[in-house]
């Protein structure tokens, strides 16, 4: 067993609170295969899956942070939904639905739902095979969770289909790295955390108080050092050595302060070649598109926007234990720059001050403040957590997730991926996010709405495919 990261147990704590988990979707060729041959074949790579084969322990009283204990597949993981098939329409309001609900990370911390005979879907004129990988976001960060979809669903090792009958577990050792930002597996072992021997052997609460003045101690150690890091921070800042801190963007009609009020969802696969623009990253090209879309669906009522940014979730390159291993970036879209050329610079050079300044090592100091918080108070404070209030200032209006699967050579049961997508999750604050995907030669603009904000979801996603197109054609 191992001990929960204290960033890991704090994605936990949220969930009780506020739907977070993390959703891919992956669409493959239809195949002859039975469903239970499919159900086979995913519990066969589970079992080769370390991260696929543990399960959340809390520790009574919140005394110590919650532990990764082994867990083996079980049936109900696999969700077969809709047996009769169902168009692509259809799909995303089922998946609209899934996007409002959570696992139990104490039970199971992820779950397959596979909607088979599809059709009308994008990509394909036969009908397809859509697999939804759900995982507490305590299990996985969006880089974490593409590992573990590769892992999943990877042809790297024997791709032929594992009939009901047999038990031979299908090898798949040979994975392939998603990108630099990776988080390495971290494995369960039977020892766990240093002196795991004499841990395994007391209750987990004693050791919970028996540890809490040493992470007190070190809370505030650390504290301080935080501190002092903080203020060389902003004298590099005002010196000019490091890129000034983003301002924050105030409100809009994205961030109403109400409850989500449903989910609705859209996505755009378009040609990766058609996004490839000398000297910009997908990832530029993306935003600016958003950028020009939000203004033009909101000046069609009446709502143009004065100003708008996004938080981008950026991976962090340096190895942790923790399974959520990135930091925020807080962007500026430009909306005010009527050249999208322009608007596209400048949208890139914000993103590369943002990631200058995320990877200082001085911002580093804080985290490792987090990382030794009693779990006592770590937990009271997410449960304190404004999270019913729209702050006066905001990272973003919007969300803005973007990670590239790798190559396409994943394959469900021998049936080819033809497509991924991903659904950051909404809340209070954000009404509205996007997840930018890439796996081999397609890239995926997902959109997850709230209705309440996006009353006409498919012409949101109309105005973002033209916007798309005048951001590209911008560049030419």
């Amino acid at each position: 067993m191992t001990t929960m990261a204290a960033r890991d147990a704090t994605m936990y704590w949220l969930s009780r609170r506020t739907a977070n988990d993390v959703f891919l979707l992956y669409s493959f060729a239809e195949t002859d295969c039975a469903t239970d041959e499919l159900r086979a074949f995913i519990a066969a790579r589970v079992a080769c899956i370390p991260d696929l084969r543990i399960r959340l322990q809390e520790i009574p009283g919140d005394l110590a942070y919650p532990r990764w204990v082994p867990a083996e597949f079980a049936s109900q993981q696999f969700v077969h939904h809709r047996p009769d098939g169902l168009s692509w329409q259809a799909l995303l309001a089922d998946l609209g639905e899934l996007l409002g609900t959570g696992v139990v990370a104490t039970e199971s911390p992820w779950r397959v739902h596979v909607f088979r005979s599809v059709h009308s879907a994008p990509r394909s004129a036969e009908p397809v095979v859509v697999v939804v990988l759900q995982l507490s976001h305590a299990l996985a960060d969006g880089t974490r969770a593409a590992a573990i979809g590769r892992a999943l669903f990877g042809m790297a090792a024997d791709a032929a289909v594992v009939h009901s009958a047999s038990g031979t577990p299908v090898d798949n050792s040979a994975d392939h790295p998603v990108g630099p930002g990776k988080t390495p597996a971290q494995p369960v072992d039977s020892c766990g955390q240093p002196c795991g021997w004499i841990a395994r052997r007391i209750d987990p609460r004693v050791l919970g108080v028996l540890r809490f003045p040493g992470q007190f101690a070190a809370t505030v150690w650390r504290g301080r050092a935080a501190y002092l890091a903080q203020r060389e921070l902003a004298d590099r800042t005002a010196a000019g050595e490091v890129p000034a801190a983003a301002a924050g963007f105030a409100p809009c009609v994205l961030n109403p302060a109400a409850a989500v009020g449903g989910h609705a969802v859209r996505m755009l696969v378009v040609d990766a070649d058609e996004l490839r623009i000398p000297g910009k990253t997908v990832t530029v090209i993306a935003l600016t598109a958003i950028s020009r879309a939000l203004v033009d669906y909101f000046t069609e009522r009446g709502e143009q926007p004065e100003r708008l940014g996004t938080a981008l979730p950026m991976a962090l390159p340096a190895p942790s234990a923790a399974r959520n291993n990135y930091r925020g970036l807080s962007i500026d879209l430009h909306i005010d720059e009527p050249d999208l050329r322009v608007r596209a610079n400048l949208i890139a050079d914000e993103l590369a001050a943002r990631r200058e300044r995320a990877l200082n090592p001085l911002l580093s100091a804080q985290d490792r403040v987090g990382d030794v918080v009693p779990a006592v108070l770590a937990v009271r404070d997410v449960a304190r957590a404004e999270l019913d209030n729209v702050p006066a200032s905001l990272d973003g209006n919007t969300v803005v997730s973007s990670v590239y699967r790798g190559p396409a050579d994943l394959a469900f049961a021998g049936a080819p991926v033809l497509f991924t997508g991903g659904f950051p999750a909404l809340g209070t604050v954000m009404h509205l996010t996007h997840g930018v995907h890439g796996l081999g030669e397609t890239i995926t603009l997902s959109v997850h709405s709230d209705p309440r904000v996006i009353a006409d979801p498919d012409r949101y996603l109309e105005l973002l495919a033209l916007a798309l197109e005048t951001v590209v054609a911008a560049h030419h």
